[in-house]
């Protein structure tokens, strides 16, 4: 789906305040909202947008978010990274746990780390058992693990996640006002 310059900017405004009604977001963009409303379900159709809310985790009762680094063995990049059925295994693998809000492979990032996973936990016995079943089903392909445990109770929590001042970095880039 080729964007035009009026889904860029559905887009940002619904990133930065999901709720707004096409009506709404048609006064806000200067066009009419019959077009907002077939410009979104176009964006929807496409996959190109999805909604959710972003809770206060720490308020629903989660401790911990942590953000897991891992390196496959020389082995299993070379044999097994390659192949569709290792991506099988690792997708199916990561749809077991709902909490994992984030998955990835590739990059060769931090200290040759080549995949990361960013998941939320109950509490720090929560999140030794995630990274025992990790251990447990892929021990034999990661050759090193580390984890950047942030605790959501902390009072030093300076932004919390969302997407609003996503939108307003995008609305504000040179790329999107060429599209």
């Amino acid at each position: 789906m080729k964007l035009k310059d009026i889904d860029y900017k559905i887009l940002v405004e619904l990133m930065k305040n999901s709720k707004r009604s096409d009506r709404q977001l048609a006064k806000q963009l200067g066009v009419s909202q019959p077009t907002v409303t077939r410009r979104r379900a176009r964006l929807e159709k496409e996959a190109l947008l999805e909604y959710t809310a972003i809770p206060d985790f720490k308020k629903i009762g989660f401790e911990i978010m942590a953000l897991s680094f891992s390196k496959w063995t020389s082995k299993a990049v070379a044999e097994m990274l390659p192949t569709e059925d290792f991506t099988k295994n690792v997708q199916m693998f990561f749809s077991k746990y709902p909490n994992v809000i984030f998955a990835t492979t590739g990059g060769h990032g931090l200290r040759g780390m080549d995949s990361a996973s960013i998941s939320i936990h109950k509490d720090y016995s929560d999140y030794s058992r995630w990274v025992n079943e990790i251990r447990m089903h892929w021990g034999n392909y990661i050759s090193e693990f580390e984890t950047f445990i942030i605790s959501l109770k902390s009072s030093q929590v300076v932004r919390q996640i969302s997407f609003k001042h996503f939108g307003e970095y995008v609305s504000k880039t040179s790329k999107m006002s060429k599209h």
